[in-house]
């Protein structure tokens, strides 16, 4: 019973206070993100854990921060996001886009920059629905002449 406790795989879940903060949500493919901006130290929760904790890969991690470093802002605002819904990549760009707009309504001087990078508009791409007599959305079974 001692052993669970302990456990360091398990990382704690923490409760954060952003009632002075901007709150913004994000959307991409199936994911939907709430996001919470306030003047801090440059630090990002998504779900109660921090970010290098929930996204593992980097690139995902690149693409969560991408608002906070073309904007020049990364050490001076904390994050707090709660996301669920679709894959990572996805819930990723639903953060981009919560960040963005959060950002957006903390400061307007900042939307000329990210609205050029493309990160205040959402990303409307889905998955393609599978048709009747194919295999896949357009893979067809293989023809068989004789």
């Amino acid at each position: 019973m001692e052993n669970n406790l302990n456990n360091p795989t398990k990382a704690k879940k923490l409760k954060l206070d952003f009632k002075e903060g901007k709150y913004a949500t994000g959307r991409r493919k199936k994911s939907i993100a709430k996001v919470w901006v306030k003047k801090g130290t440059g630090i990002i929760h998504v779900n109660g854990l921090k970010m290098n904790e929930y996204f593992k890969r980097p690139v995902h991690q690149i693409i969560v921060t991408r608002p906070l470093e073309i904007s020049q802002v990364a050490s001076n605002y904390d994050v707090k996001c709660s996301v669920k819904g679709g894959g990572l990549s996805g819930q990723a760009g639903a953060i981009i886009l919560g960040i963005s707009k959060a950002l957006i309504s903390h400061d307007e001087n900042l939307k000329k920059n990210l609205k050029k990078d493309k990160l205040t508009t959402r990303d409307s791409r889905v998955v393609e629905r599978k048709k009747y007599g194919h295999r896949k959305a357009r893979r067809s079974f293989q023809f068989s002449k004789r």
